[in-house]
Parts: structure tokens; sequence; C-alpha cells
């Protein structure tokens, strides 16, 4: 790569760590949150739903927004948006305006995947090369971005740490604007009127979403959904649902007891890192298993393992080292998902909607998915962890089936 796509490809790395920043930083001040407002976990779990119900609904008008005006000012008014919305959430006096700065953040955040990708693959020769690099910042925003929440926690009230989050976000967005992306709005490249291109584009979207679905792609959605509501009920009360664990297991005092950082030290913070952090292993080990296997039956495999370990969860809380070793690898089997996800997609659509299968299936993972977490509210505020790990047994089961669904019945395209 040459130094313009060198910058091209450090920008969207930056921006995609923020994404993911944000998005599993929420977790960590949901811990605060619960006590802040007087609230439930099901009132919380509901606000979270809108943000990233929003994030993933976004992402199909997004698409399309591309298209017409270019990737490179979405890209800069998605960093501005997250920032704004992480100021207003250090601002909310309520939860109401807490639930406005998080729906901010969903609708300004969900343009990311669609733009930064179409930069990529327009911008960049040494695609698989960039699109690498890509990944690993959003692995990192993934595993760093809670860790440096809680590092935060340790010595700043919440408010403090939300405006301090919203800072990177402007400092890329700052270094975005300096960056040649070399790449021409669609919309110069057409003529007629605004009208006439709108018209256009949804012809164009209703007739390739057409055929898109003729050859099967539902059953490729439905795995989708069932993914992402796996991964969002699974990961928005995770660091309660360790701390809760952890408090009956160990009794580790790293931070002095009479330290002003004492108070605000919770271990299952570190944990719940450590779990995403182990995620970056599962993404290589999903590419290895999509280029040895056709995906689509990795993922049969794969959410038959994710059911497993579902189970095995409250057993593996009677002992530090089966709890740790349960936690560690949903951790990894979660993120091995995302890559041969990605690759079943590809194999299912045609070449020429591939931006636009992509589309709808962030609106199924992030958009229905995000109903995950008011599920994961809902059950741990009528009953418990146990049946909470029951209910996400039972997603990885209809998951697997899913899989088999595709492998039966849908059509390949590649």
């Amino acid at each position: 790569m040459d130094a313009a796509e060198r910058r091209i490809v450090g920008f969207t790395a930056g921006a995609h760590a923020l994404v993911h920043t944000y998005e599993l930083s929420i977790p960590i001040l949901l811990t605060v949150w619960i006590a802040e407002f007087s609230t439930t976990a099901a009132a919380l779990g509901g606000v979270v739903t809108i943000g990233y119900g929003l994030f993933g609904i976004g992402a199909l008008p997004g698409g399309i927004l591309v298209d017409r005006i270019g990737s490179k000012p979405l890209i800069i008014a998605c960093l501005g948006g997250m920032a704004g919305s992480f100021l207003l959430v250090s601002l909310a006096p309520t939860l109401p305006i807490l639930t406005l700065a998080i729906a901010l953040w969903g609708v300004t955040a969900s343009v990311y995947h669609p733009a930064g990708l179409a930069l990529i693959s327009t911008s960049v020769d040494r695609r698989g090369t960039a699109l690498g690099y890509h990944g690993i910042g959003g692995n990192l925003g993934i595993a760093l971005g809670p860790l440096a929440t809680a590092l935060l926690l340790l010595a700043f009230d919440w408010e403090v740490v939300a405006a301090l989050l919203a800072v990177p976000a402007l400092l890329v967005a700052g270094y975005g604007a300096t960056v040649d992306v070399g790449e021409e709005s669609a919309e110069s490249g057409r003529g007629g009127s605004d009208t006439d291109t709108t018209a256009m584009t949804l012809h164009s979207v209703v007739g390739d979403t057409r055929a898109l679905m003729a050859g099967g792609f539902v059953l490729v959605l439905a795995f989708a959904v069932s993914s992402g509501l796996y991964y969002r009920t699974f990961l928005t009360f995770l660091p309660d649902l360790l701390g809760d664990v952890l408090s009956g297991l160990v009794d580790v005092q790293l931070i002095d007891p009479e330290s002003p950082y004492a108070e605000e030290f919770d271990l299952a913070r570190y944990l719940y890192v450590a779990v995403l952090t182990v995620g970056v292993f599962g993404q290589y080990l999903g590419g290895r298993i999509a280029d040895r296997v056709r995906p689509e039956r990795g993922l049969i495999g794969l959410m038959s393992v994710l059911a497993a370990l579902a189970l095995l969860f409250a057993p593996a809380s009677e002992t530090t080292a089966a709890f740790l070793a349960v936690s560690l690898l949903l951790g990894v089997a979660l993120f091995t998902v995302q890559p041969l996800s990605q690759a079943t997609v590809a194999a299912y659509s045609p070449p020429d909607s591939r931006g636009l299968s992509f589309g709808f299936t962030y609106l199924a993972i992030f958009g229905v998915g995000s109903l995950g977490a008011a599920l994961a509210g809902t059950v741990l505020t009528r009953a418990g962890p146990d049946e909470l790990f029951v209910v996400l047994a039972g997603i990885a089961t209809v998951g697997a089936l899913c899989a088999t669904a595709v492998v039966r019945l849908a059509t390949r395209r590649d």
C-alpha cells in the first residue's frame, strides 16, 4: 500500500475501533447506571435495546447514503455524532435523557460499517490486507474500549468518563478530514434530478432485494438474527453476571481497602474485558475454519458448542477454574461466529448485490438482535442468571437449526 492508502486504512481502522469501543463500554457503564438512576435491569435493558436497535436498523439506509454522498462524509459525521452522544450521556440527569443519548449513538454509529467497508473496497488496491487491518482495529476497540472505561471508572465519576470517551472520536474525525480518499460521490456521476435519482435507487433496492431473497437468503438472515440475539443477550449484562459469580468464588484484594479507588474496583469488569480479548483468537479461528470447510456447516457445529457452553455456565460457577474456563471459551466461540457468518453471507448472495446483502445482515444482527438486551434484562428481573443461560442455549439451538436449513434448502451463489 502507498502512503495515501495507509492513511485511509488508519482512518477507517481507528473509526472502526471507536464504534466498538462505545458499543461495548455501555455494558460497563450499566453497572453504574443501575444504582445511579435507581432502576431495574429490565428498564436499562430497554434503554440499551433502543440504541443497539438503531445501530442495526440504520445500516441499510446507511448503505444507500454511501452510494449517494460518499463514504468519507458519513464516517466523519458518524464520529462527530458518537462524540456528541457520549457528551450528552455525561450530562444526562434522568433516564429519558440517557435514553435519548444512547439512541443518538445508535443512529450515528449505524452508518459506519457500510461506509467504512465501501471506502476500503473502492480506494485501496490490496483490499484483503486493508480489511485485515480494519478488522484488527475493530477487535482492539472491542477489547480495549471496555478496559479503558473500567480503568477510568477507578479514578473518575461515570459522567467524567463518558465525556472523556468522546474525545478520541473528535480526534479521529479531525484526522479523517485531512485524508484524501480519492473517492467520487456517486451523485456526481449521475444526471437527472434528485427525484429521479431517488426513484432509481428505490427501484434498484427493491429489485435487488427480490433477487437476493429468491435463492433462500432469508434463511441466512434467520441465522443472522439468532446469532445477533445470542451476542447481545450474552454481552449486555455480562459484567454484572460475572460479578455475581466472582463474589462467591474469590476474595482478591488487589486494591488497598483504604485506597480511594477501592470502592470503584470491580474484578468482574476485567474478566469481562478478558472475555472480549480472547475473541481476537476466535476471529482468527473462524477465518481458518472458513478456509477449510463450508462456512455454513461450520456454523452448525459452532452454534451447538455455544448452546452447550451456555448450559455449562451455571454448573461451572461452583469452582473458580471451571468458571474462568467456560467464560473464556464462550468469548472465543462467540467471536468465531463472525467470520464464518460473513463468509456464509458472501456464499449465498450474488456479487452485484453483495453490499445490499451485508446491509440486511447488519440489520438482522444489530437491529433485530438488539432485542437481546431487553430479553436479558427481563429474564434477569423476573427470573435469574440460570434461566438466562437456558434461554441462551435455546437461541443457539435455533441458530444451529437455521444453519442446517441453509445447507439443505438455500442456493449458493458463489
